[in-house]
């Protein structure tokens, strides 16, 4: 495992700062010369002000006769949303900025981050000698961070980002307001007391926050941040974590963490490095004692500016993107977050459903909304794509199928899957010889908000409909239930995908036009596993798939899209390729600290290049967790199929214990002479279905407990 990471500084900007956090919030240390800056950002700091509430007048009937006659002006009547206190949308907000001062001729060298116990140490030189600060986050949750190395010759400021927005010189927005005086907030209130210091800031409509730090005679200093805080003397007399019990309960945090993830050898390590340090990151923004999901950004948004996209929950790829990690990493705690939020919405999206669907058992959820649901609104084609749903279902699923959790399964998922459901069984019709369709459909973000973004039988949503219908039949034999009939009728009656000249399509009548950032109309090969690749029937239809994918090229890919890309690749037993774009990914999309980047790095590749500054995401960094996991190992309709995006020439590759459907643990192996080894541990009796680099299909049934050695040779899996 590669324990430590380093990154020189200068660091200017912000997101190239070494990322501290513990899941509730989140910090960057980042500056040059003699200034160390330390950003603090909340995972969960909502403006809730604003959004969208469906009512009945976004049903789908009125939806669809409306884009049948390209009325446009009533389209945007049904999704209109009126401002409140001149606020079009809930945001996140930032927090604030601590500044460290070195002595006048000191300068920043490096940092050093130890990936198994938290500690970041900064480096420094002063006088002609080498001397550093530590860093640990507050795994307690009480506080943030705390520093040890400071003497007299350090100066501390807090600033606020109130002031900060105020002071930026904006080049570009891709938020509602550039600052938090535009967005209707007054200016905090500071306060400095003896060796405390900082500032409060009330919300225009939720409760107020605190920064604030507090300095100790021993060179330590504890960086805290409160909620419902109005009065300085609340802080100057509360209880501050001292620096040895912060270290201590992140080093017990990063220990039990790493304890059981599955770990990786490749020939080089440039793609270890982007595994183990981006699992440090989800380790931190997924951390289950705080129990909050990350958006966008997580809690490192930026402290000079509202964060892009309101830092929100998209739902179209990106937070399956940034929470799946989990799932083969056997993180099921921290995954299990996402789930246990959604259903604390139930009740708002069964009223969507109502208000949609016109049924009272639907669940439905639309592609960008807040911590309470509350939908972002304005982009139609997001609010109605039902895809969302479908995909957050088929996440439930694979949680319960990898973990074993059948209660979960029988008393939540199975309920939410069969909403999702008869949400998509209201948009379908059925035509003389019993074939369905689904006549208004979208592919994520194709068209944006056109009356053209829409057509019938769009490849994605029929690829979420069979994966959900087939979960649900799946779901019933583990439960020992009668299947839902509805979604037996699907899996015979829908089509899998939309055809045109022997390619898949958009929806039906439109190829792929054009290079873009959503290859959603390849989702049935992956999220959603209801199209072999491999399958000899497939085989021409996927080719002309992907040379019209390669012909029209990344001039318009983003960040996230590459691992995505890389999936598809694998999956389609492209290693080379597979391997390629993430290398390509982690040069052109992380900047020069290694933060995932939404925009490319470089003018070039893509033209979302350097046009609006540096756009951090953490949904890139993550999907390339779940992307180089897939290389080793991924699955097809329950099968596992072992090393297909790893490159023939690869030898001294390896994956240990990862986590599988059903329960089992597989590890794997190709020695320095190519010999290629598999393990398969079963932690419950389950019938083991395994190819291994294109192989006939290998199947055993296998008992709890019960330990399985392959071997690879001739294209055959025999018991070694």
């Amino acid at each position: 495992m590669i324990d430590t990471v380093k990154f020189n500084y200068p660091l200017k900007d912000q997101q190239c700062g070494a990322v501290l956090g513990n899941g509730y919030t989140g910090e960057l240390l980042w500056g040059e010369g003699n200034i160390l800056n330390v950003t603090i950002g909340c995972t969960n700091l909502w403006d809730h002000r604003g959004g969208m509430k469906w009512t009945a007048a976004q049903n789908f009937e009125d939806i669809r006769s409306a884009l049948a006659a390209a009325d446009e002006k009533k389209i945007r009547s049904f999704f209109y949303q009126e401002k409140t206190d001149g606020v079009l949308r809930p945001s996140l907000i930032p927090v604030g900025r601590l500044v460290i001062t070195l002595p006048e001729k000191a300068v920043l060298l490096r940092y050093e981050q130890h990936l198994t116990t938290g500690q970041t140490r900064v480096f420094y030189e002063f006088d002609g000698k080498e001397k550093f600060l530590d860093f640990f986050a507050d795994f307690t949750l009480q506080d943030a961070i705390a520093c040890r190395g400071l003497d007299d010759s350090v100066k501390l400021e807090i600033l606020d980002s109130y002031y900060l927005s105020e002071q930026k010189q904006h080049r570009w927005k891709l938020a509602e307001h550039l600052s938090l005086a535009e967005h209707g907030f007054i200016p905090p209130e500071k306060f400095s007391d003896g060796n405390t210091m900082g500032f409060i800031q009330q919300m225009p409509a939720d409760p107020s926050f605190a920064l604030f730090g507090r300095k100790f005679d021993n060179g330590t200093f504890t960086l805290c941040f409160k909620r419902n805080v109005n009065d300085p003397a609340q802080l100057t007399a509360a209880e501050v974590n001292g620096f040895d019990l912060i270290a201590e309960s992140s080093k017990e945090y990063f220990t039990g963490y790493w304890q059981d993830i599955p770990h990786i050898r490749y020939p080089d390590q440039l793609l270890e490095r982007v595994y183990y340090h981006n699992l440090f990151k989800y380790a931190i923004i997924t951390n289950p004692q705080a129990g909050l999901v990350p958006g966008l950004q997580a809690a490192w948004i930026e402290d000079d500016s509202l964060p892009p996209w309101q830092g929100d929950y998209h739902f179209n790829i990106n937070i399956q993107m940034y929470m799946l990690p989990g799932l083969k990493s056997g993180k099921f705690a921290n995954l299990k977050l996402l789930f246990d939020m959604i259903l604390s919405w139930k009740d708002k999206l069964r009223q969507n459903a109502r208000c949609f669907a016109r049924i009272d058992n639907g669940y439905m959820l639309p592609h960008a909304v807040d911590d309470r649901a509350t939908c972002m609104g304005g982009f139609w084609t997001g609010s109605i794509d039902h895809g969302c749903s479908s995909w957050v279902a088929q996440m439930m699923f694979d949680y319960c199928d990898y973990s074993g959790d059948l209660d979960f399964l029988r008393n939540e998922v199975y309920d939410f899957m069969l909403g999702v459901l008869r949400v998509f069984e209201v948009m379908m019709e059925r035509d003389e010889n019993g074939k369905l369709s689904l006549p208004v459909t979208i592919s994520p973000e194709y068209r944006g908000a056109g009356m053209d973004a829409w057509g019938k039988n769009s490849s994605f949503h029929l690829a979420a409909v069979h994966q959900l219908a087939k979960n649900i039949i799946r779901a019933a034999e583990m439960l020992g239930i009668e299947p839902y009939a509805g979604a037996i009728d699907i899996r015979q009656n829908l089509p899998l995908f939309s055809i045109e000249n022997n390619e898949i399509a958009l929806w039906e009548g439109l190829l792929l036009e054009e290079s873009h950032r959503h290859h959603s109309h390849l989702a049935g090969i992956y999220p959603f596993e209801v199209v072999d690749p491999l399958a000899p029937e497939m085989q021409e239809i996927i080719q002309n798939s992907i040379e019209r994918l390669t012909r029209l090229g990344m001039g318009e890919w983003v960040g996230w899209c590459m691992p995505w890309a890389s999936q598809l690749y694998t999956r389609c037993a492209n290693p080379e390729m597979a391997e390629l774009i993430l290398k390509i990914w982690q040069n052109a999309f992380n900047n020069a600290g290694g933060a995932s980047l939404h925009d490319g790095r470089y003018k070039g590749l893509t033209i979302f290049a350097q046009i609006r500054g540096e756009v951090m995401q953490i949904d890139g960094g993550m999907g390339a967790i779940t992307a180089i996991q897939d290389q080793f190992m991924h699955v097809y309709d329950g099968e596992l199929r072992v090393f297909y995006g790893i490159s023939d020439h690869h030898t001294g590759v390896s994956f240990d214990r990862m986590f599988a459907p059903g329960g089992f643990r597989v590890s794997g192996r190709i020695d320095s002479s190519g010999q290629v080894s598999v393990e398969v541990i079963a932690a419950a009796d389950s019938l083991l279905k395994i190819r291994i680099r294109q192989s006939r299909q290998f199947t055993k049934a296998m008992k709890a407990g019960e330990t399985l050695r392959l071997q690879l040779g001739n294209g055959e899996i025999f018991t070694a």
